[in-house]
């Protein structure tokens, strides 16, 4: 399994002084010295973190794999044809949200993906996986129409009371394993730590990559971003060896 970093929240910093550091590009290349296998972004349609001209130069940098997270307007589908990333992630995406807050709604997307937006992407060498709750009927819908990976939420996971984790991660188990039976790729992101990673690793089985963003670069202002990579690292191969 391998560890994907979302460095949105270092052009957060960056924005909030409209200066021109700290660089999200320099925090990928750190990232994937430390041994991350890929770095991961969210272009926004309100540019709050990630611009245009990043995600040109993260093409351009990033050696490992590159995943496009992005809401499935003709804006987004056009400039991720453009980039051509390793892989672009469909998220459900709210003007007034502070981060994404859940899977997308496969029943009201499915005929505009499968009419618009999976037309236009497998124009493309591009894999496509959707950002899904842990739902059997939202995962059905996704098979589908083709997609190659499904990214499951986690975050009602990591967000929950103790007393009802389980709960979640059992449905988190349940889904993966029917996303691997029907042939995809299982990823999963959204509120993870190191903190709550082990027990995600323990009980979910087939992870392919796991994306972390606002847990890692937070630590990484006390540790710094090697060493907060190489943590998340150490996590999962204890895991996987």
């Amino acid at each position: 399994m391998k560890l994907l970093v979302n460095i949105d929240h270092i052009a957060t910093l960056r924005n909030a002084r409209g200066e021109g550091y700290p660089d999200p590009v320099e925090a990928a290349q750190i990232c994937e010295e430390a041994g991350a296998a890929g770095i991961v972004f969210h272009l926004r349609g309100d540019r709050r973190h990630i611009r245009d001209e990043d995600v040109y130069r993260l093409k351009e940098n990033v050696r490992g794999k590159l995943d496009f997270e992005m809401a499935a307007s003709e804006e987004m589908l056009e400039i991720c044809t453009k980039v051509d990333p390793h892989l672009c992630t469909l998220v459900p995406e709210g003007r007034e949200e502070l981060t994404t807050e859940g899977g997308l709604n496969m029943e009201t997307v499915y005929n505009d993906f499968k009419g618009r937006v999976f037309p236009a992407l497998r124009k493309t060498d591009v894999e496509i996986s959707l950002f899904l709750d842990p739902n059997t009927r939202d995962i059905e819908l996704a098979h589908e129409l083709g997609a190659d990976a499904i990214e499951l939420h986690t975050g009602t996971f990591a967000n929950t009371s103790a007393g009802k984790q389980q709960h979640e991660l059992t449905r988190l188990r349940k889904a993966a394993t029917l996303i691997n039976d029907l042939g995809m790729k299982v990823n999963a992101g959204h509120g993870l730590n190191l903190e709550n990673l082990p027990d995600l690793l323990e009980t979910v089985p087939h992870l392919n990559e796991v994306s972390i963003g606002h847990a890692l670069i937070s630590k990484s202002i006390y540790w710094g971003l090697e060493k907060t990579v190489k943590a998340y690292l150490e996590t999962i191969e204890d895991f996987y060896g």
